[in-house]
């Protein structure tokens, strides 16, 4: 009998959701400065990504996690353990300029697009030596795990 690779558990939707919009509520009464945090700390931080809704036109903000890369930053494209790819990411295929806030730092705009190929599976590795559970939380997924790359714009960095 083969041994069936160990799944990790996550929480009930419920649970995610209400954790996310608690999440949202502390980030924006302690002006991003609570949650965010750089990425050298544990190899990965977070940051809070406004994009343009590819259907109502108006900002849309999200906290997600990232790595750097050179002056890119690197994002994973879960929609946390459900299927589908996430709004932010759907909203930025169809209009790539977005901007970034880091912690204590000034926003700075970006330009997103899809990592491909060997690009793609080194930044992939990157993420799963910062984070082993990712691969395990992706194989949840039947969709595939876009690996999003945020380079400045605009002569920022």
């Amino acid at each position: 009998m083969t041994e069936q690779p160990v799944r990790p558990r996550v929480p009930p939707p419920w649970f995610v959701h209400t954790a996310w919009r608690v999440h949202r509520v502390l980030n924006r009464l302690s002006g991003g400065r609570f949650l965010w945090t750089p990425a050298n700390r544990r190899g990965w931080g977070a940051l809070r990504l406004t994009t343009v809704g590819r259907r109502s036109g108006q900002e849309r903000s999200v906290i997600v996690g990232y790595l750097e890369d050179g002056p890119d930053l690197v994002v994973p494209a879960m929609n946390g353990w459900e299927e589908g790819h996430p709004a932010w990411w759907l909203n930025l295929r169809a209009n790539p300029d977005a901007v970034v806030r880091l912690a204590h730092r000034a926003p700075r705009p970006v330009r997103a697009r899809r990592a491909e190929g060997q690009e793609r599976e080194r930044l992939w590795q990157r993420w799963l030596a910062v984070d082993p559970d990712l691969g395990a939380h992706a194989a949840r997924r039947a969709t595939e795990t876009d690996v999003v790359v945020l380079e400045p714009r605009g002569g920022t960095a």
